[in-house]
């Protein structure tokens, strides 16, 4: 478990830190120098019982309020740390805020510098006693045990580590089988072994030589090489540790305080997230349907924006759904607390405004009217949570493991959900090699798509025996997976609702083939454009000519090109493929022997007048046969 201490600066909590633990958690020259906490500390900590568990020691100043919530997002139970001798101050009240916002559960209360009781009055600890019980009545140290400890004279030490033990016996364990999540606090290199991050694992466990990922910005995957806790090397680390990783495969100026250490290729950084958010009841005034706040998530602080979805403001002390919208990516999990900070400071209790957390790592802005469409990630079990999920993924999908990750689940937790999903038509596996679904609504709806866009092509191109699988891909999504498509179509074929020939599809029944009359019509219209030569007749006349309307010829026409019969040279002009194919020789032996030729030279090769010899040197333009420059035409090459 992991143990952080809270409190205003200057009350003691770095030197309780070093009396519990007998390790000096002030490391910089600069935090030495001036006698302050700036950066986050760390120690470990042997409880009564046996019990090891890492400390983390927070800056106490409101400026540094950003490395204490960098501390106290992986905090397990919280010691509230308040002088004798000050009492409640504004950092007392904005770091129990914090906590609790954070979801700390647990914790104690140290009355510090408890030898300096007897020159304070023999009443100054029943006033603090019911400043303290004011202060927490209703948070989750309502009812915490007070421990007065001086850690000049020792008095108290034995007393809080015992305290500390009671309430660590009572603490559930952390998910050891969920995603791995660890937000890093600090990255540096070491001689002889390379780049080395610390965090406390909040999700998951991790091995020696997994591949990971450190988010944003360094997909990876690298490579786990060492893992230690508290200065012990290990195989394998659990959620609750404070945990160094040594990482092969990356710098440590490269890696940044906020960035998460996942799984490769589990879970994405994402812009917008969406949340349950929770005004302070000590806010001035209530939050507006759109604030630009700091938003602190895990170890990362970002600007954003928090979008409420269905309100015009949040009044204090209320919650509501919304949108946060950053203004960098980050890494987060769902079920995640986070606080959002203000430039204002509130009165007595520092610029921390509200918090709450993550329900869904989202992919667009959410419009007015979203709350219901978030519902099942307020209300819904693992498996509505996963067919939400899968809606949401749309055409794209999700693996079995993404899933999981995106829903904060176990594997085997999300693996029965689908099961079960699957059983009811509500999830469909695409992809047994990926282990990748689809929405059963999603899919049937991709499945009336493909149907109308069958029918539309039907009516367009009546003459025409169906239309190419590629085409419907694209006309669907052009990021549609072909396997995916391919499970569709095979679907569509099964249920005899669609054909499939080749590389052509069809609904049953349409596409057909030339009746005798039309059959008869398509050969009489050859035959007039192959005796046509390099004259055919416009469109109009073929009519006339083969006794059809111009409608019914242009269908013909169609059809006799898709059969590559006759070429369309332009709008109202098509020659048959003999007359094409001879006068293509012709034009390639000419440019052989000459290198180039004239327009007048190609009209006296056609034989023919500018209304045909213009339409065909641009149509062995469009072939790629010749290549015009300047008033004259060469020969491509190739």
């Amino acid at each position: 478990m992991i143990i952080g201490t809270a409190g205003h600066i200057d009350h003691g909590k770095t030197t309780l830190v070093r009396a519990l633990t007998g390790i000096d958690t002030d490391r910089l020259e600069e935090e030495k120098r001036r006698g302050i906490t700036i950066e986050l500390g760390f120690a470990h900590l042997e409880l009564d019982d046996g019990t090891v568990a890492g400390v983390v020691d927070v800056p106490g100043h409101e400026r540094f309020v950003k490395a204490m919530a960098a501390g106290a997002g992986g905090v397990d139970v919280a010691i509230l740390v308040v002088a004798a001798d000050e009492g409640v101050m504004p950092q007392t009240r904005e770091h129990l805020d914090i906590c609790r916002l954070l979801g700390v559960q647990h914790g104690v209360i140290a009355v510090t510098k408890s030898d300096l009781l007897g020159e304070l009055g023999p009443d100054w600890m029943d006033l603090l006693r019911a400043d303290l019980q004011t202060l927490v009545a209703g948070t989750f140290l309502e009812g915490a045990e007070v421990v007065p400890v001086s850690a000049k004279t020792g008095e108290g030490i034995p007393e809080l580590r015992a305290a500390l033990t009671r309430v660590a016996q009572s603490l559930p364990r952390r998910p050891a089988d969920g995603p791995l999540f660890l937000p890093i606090d600090r990255a540096f290199s070491l001689k002889g072994f390379g780049t080395i991050v610390t965090g406390a694992l909040l999700s998951g466990k991790l091995a020696l030589e997994e591949q990971v990922s450190l988010l944003p910005g360094l997909e990876g995957p690298l490579r786990v090489r060492g893992l230690q806790v508290h200065g012990r090397a290990e195989q394998e680390v659990l959620a609750g540790q404070r945990t160094a990783v040594n990482l092969a495969g990356v710098e440590a100026e490269a890696i940044s305080r906020g960035m998460v250490l996942t799984r490769f290729d589990e879970l994405p950084a994402v812009r917008m997230l969406d949340v349950e958010l929770e005004l302070l009841p000590a806010a001035e005034t209530p939050l507006p349907k759109r604030q630009k706040l700091l938003v602190h998530l895990g170890t990362a602080q970002v600007e954003g924006t928090a979008a409420l979805l269905d309100l015009d403001e949040l009044r204090p002390g209320e919650k509501a759904l919304a949108q946060l919208r950053l203004a960098h990516p980050v890494a987060a999990l769902p079920g995640q607390r986070f606080i959002l900070r203000g430039s204002k400071v509130l009165p007595g209790r520092g610029a921390t405004v509200a918090g709450g957390r993550v329900l869904a790592l989202a992919q667009a802005r959410r419009r007015r009217g979203a709350s219901e469409l978030l519902r099942p990630l307020l209300e819904g079990d693992l498996e509505a949570k996963a067919a939400w999920l899968l809606r949401q993924a749309g055409y794209a999908g999700l693996s079995a493991k993404a899933l999981a990750a995106r829903a904060g689940a176990a594997p085997k937790a999300m693996e029965r959900a689908l099961q079960l999903l699957g059983t009811r038509g509500a999830a469909l596996l695409v992809d047994r090699e990926r282990r990748l679904y689809l929405s059963g609504e999603v899919f049937a709806g991709m499945s009336a798509r493909a149907l109308a866009q069958l029918e539309a092509f039907h009516q367009r191109e009546t003459m025409k025996e169906g239309m190419s699988k590629e085409e419907l891909r694209v006309r669907l999504s052009e990021t549609l997976e072909p396997r995916i498509f391919a499970r569709l179509v095979q679907s569509l074929v099964d249920a005899k609702k669609i054909e499939a020939q080749g590389e052509l599809l069809r609904l049953c029944g349409r596409g057909r083939a030339l009746t005798g009359d039309e059959a008869i019509a398509r050969e009489k219209l050859a035959a007039a454009l192959k005796e046509a030569g390099l004259a055919p007749p416009r469109i109009d006349e073929l009519a006339k000519l083969c006794g059809l309307s111009a409608p019914r010829v242009a269908e013909l026409l169609k059809v006799l090109t898709r059969d590559a019969e006759v070429f369309r040279v332009s709008e109202e002009l098509y020659f048959h493929r003999t007359a094409i194919e001879a006068l293509r020789a012709k034009l390639v032996d000419h440019l052989k022997a000459n290198k180039e030729i004239t327009t007048q030279a190609f009209k006296d090769l056609v034989g023919q007048s500018r209304k045909y010899v213009i339409p065909l040197s641009e149509f062995f333009d469009r072939e790629k046969v010749t290549l015009r420059v300047g008033d004259k035409r060469v020969l491509r090459r190739g």
